[in-house]
């Protein structure tokens, strides 16, 4: 490829990244269910071994695919690598500036935490943080800490939003 096509690519690419994250990211190879959301997520060299289950949506999270590691060991080592894939079941919420690491299965209804990087499987029905990620709690738990704390107001406009908060908050 010349040089121009592949600024072109580049640029068309960093363009459906911005656009339309599902479209980029199917582009690169990963595999995506439905009902997915992704804000600005990126992927390692081997995009296409990232599969994502159904109703997943991660915001600034980076998949992983490859070991790095081995760069001391390429003198004499010349063609190694370390790549696994990374396997994202249904319903999964990705917290922001999580990393999941090569090799990682995270199973269904699965929380992980802002920040968290996920250096081991995490099984279904948890919720999981830090740094290397480590199951807190069930998913159903979580739900009833939420349930009880949290309110009900995704229905709601921007502006009335804005109003109930600002009115019981301040």
């Amino acid at each position: 490829m010349t040089k121009i096509k592949i600024f072109i690519r580049r640029c068309r690419l960093a363009y459906w990244k911005r656009r339309d994250p599902l479209r980029h990211a199917r582009a690169l190879g990963v595999t995506i269910g439905e009902s997915c959301r992704l804000y600005n997520v990126s992927f390692s060299t081997e995009p296409y071994l990232v599969t994502l289950g159904n109703h997943v949506s991660a915001s600034s999270t980076h998949f992983e695919t490859h070991d790095g590691g081995v760069w001391v060991l390429r003198e004499e080592n010349p063609n190694l690598d370390m790549i696994r894939p990374i396997r994202v079941g249904n319903n999964v919420y990705l917290g922001y500036r999580s990393m999941v690491m090569p090799g990682v299965t995270i199973g269904d209804n699965v929380i992980v935490g802002a920040g968290a990087i996920v250096t081991k499987d995490i099984p279904s029905n948890s919720v999981a943080v830090g740094v290397p990620a480590r199951v807190i709690k069930s998913v159903d738990e979580y739900a009833v800490r939420a349930i009880a704390e949290g309110q009900q107001t995704k229905h709601l406009s921007q502006v009335q939003k804005r109003a109930w908060y600002t009115s019981r908050m301040s």
